[in-house]
Formats: C-alpha cells, structure tokens, sequence
C-alpha cells in the first residue's frame, strides 16, 4: 500500500467517523480541533484506527500527535513495518 493511499484511507474514515469534510484535513490542520475531540472522541479514534489497519493502539502514543501529518506518520510508522516483514 503507497503513502498516498494510506493517507487517502485515513482521511475517509476520519471524515465519515467525525462528520468533518475532507477539505479540512491537511497535513498541516490541528487533529483535535480539525475534529472536535474530546476524550470520548479519542477512544473512537482508536477503535477506528485498530479496525482499519489492525494495530493496537497504545494511549501514550497520541502524547507527540498535534496535526494531521503528526497522525499519518504515527500510522505510517506502525503499518509500512508490518508490510515489509
């Protein structure tokens, strides 16, 4: 799977999960603001992630994810690993 459509995928269930247009999720946007997380959010946003690309999630890996480039490169980092092995 390419970069373009890992992120491609993430954004799309971000949008459906979240109600948010996609327009707004660039690298640059705020996650939790982009989104309107709360800690309810957060726990869905796991679910989500762990469900879509079949990692487990660890609360203290959100501690460094600020933006929307934050959160793909976390995905990036636990994905690409798995698909080379």
């Amino acid at each position: 799977m390419q970069i373009e459509e890992i992120i491609e995928r993430i954004n799309s269930f971000l949008a459906e999960e979240f109600e948010v247009d996609a327009d707004k999720m660039v690298p640059t946007a705020n996650l939790k603001e982009t989104l309107d997380l709360d800690s309810l959010d957060y726990i869905d946003l796991v679910v989500v992630i762990e469900s879509n690309f079949g990692f487990k999630v660890k609360p203290e890996d959100f501690t460094g994810i600020v933006t929307f480039q934050d959160f793909y490169d976390y995905v990036l980092s636990r994905v690409q690993p798995k698909e080379l092995a």
